[in-house]
């Protein structure tokens, strides 16, 4: 494979979900008084790999000498999937959810460590005790719905995102999550409207530009995808992504042609990477 690893993990990474957690899933925080609720967030891209293994240190240490804080469950969890350990990610938010089962906060950053390494159903299960029907928080829809969609229930998860539209009109991080469902369902057209859609709201970020990028770059529009790919990475490493996917398109094409199924890779080139 010709891309770097932090360009394939930004646009051609073949879990949807791992950054569906958005990716998934994994994301966005909200504040409710001095907590932080929602999920492990996101790692910022302003962070250094060398600063996050020291956040894992630091984070580590104080699980160790309290691991029933939830506190310090969630942090070392988010600095432990920043550095790429998203198995162990999981595991400290198991042991922490066990000790404290009703800590909402805590289970949706559980729900969403799930989804990361690939327990879909497990994910949807914590992600359902992470908010009620009467206190719906918009974060875990949208969560809920990234993972249906790793499911294949495209139409259901859809359901999850117009619920969290309705709570956050034209949230870009949401709309991100319902134009990949689109593209995951091989509807294009209606998937590069939403992108744009979350692009122009400004916050929207390198995910919904690179998951733009992608799906202008999956109907054979390689300049443009090249182009909106620049917006956030070096110009060689958007080159190098748009390339690839080039690659690997014409790859299925002649599959297609020949009458055999695609490579394991060409296929992977079809799944959007980014979730918010």
């Amino acid at each position: 494979m010709r891309l770097t690893q932090s360009s394939s993990a930004r646009l051609l990474a073949s879990v949807a979900l791992a950054a569906l957690l958005a990716t998934a899933v994994a994301g966005c925080k909200t504040t409710q008084g001095n907590e932080t609720t929602g999920s492990i967030a996101t790692p910022s891209s302003e962070r250094s790999e060398a600063q996050w293994r020291r956040e894992t240190e630091t984070w580590g240490a104080l699980y160790r000498s309290h691991p029933e804080d939830p506190v310090n469950a969630i942090q070392y969890a988010q600095a432990l999937r920043a550095t790429g350990q998203r198995s162990q990610a999981a595991a400290v938010l198991e042991q922490a959810s066990i000790q404290n089962p009703t800590d909402k906060t805590l289970l949706g950053a559980y729900g969403r460590a799930l989804a990361d390494v690939g327990n879909y159903n497990q994910a949807l299960e914590v992600l359902s005790r992470a908010h009620t029907p009467e206190q719906p928080d918009w974060r875990i829809l949208s969560a809920q719905g990234a993972v249906l969609d790793q499911l294949g229930r495209y139409e259901e998860a859809r359901r999850y995102y117009a619920t969290a539209l309705k709570m956050v009109p034209d949230e870009p991080s949401v709309l991100s999550n319902l134009g990949l469902s689109y593209a995951l369902s091989k509807e294009l057209t209606k998937a590069e409207t939403t992108l744009r859609k979350a692009t122009a709201q400004g916050g929207g970020g390198i995910r919904a530009r690179q998951n733009l990028a992608l799906v202008v770059g999956l109907q054979g529009r390689f300049d443009e995808a090249e182009t909106i790919a620049r917006a956030d990475l070096p110009p060689e490493e958007a080159a190098a992504n748009v390339a690839y996917l080039r690659q690997m398109l014409s790859l299925q094409n002649e599959a297609k042609k020949a009458g055999r199924p695609a490579s394991p890779a060409a296929r992977g080139a079809t799944l959007p990477a980014a979730r918010s």
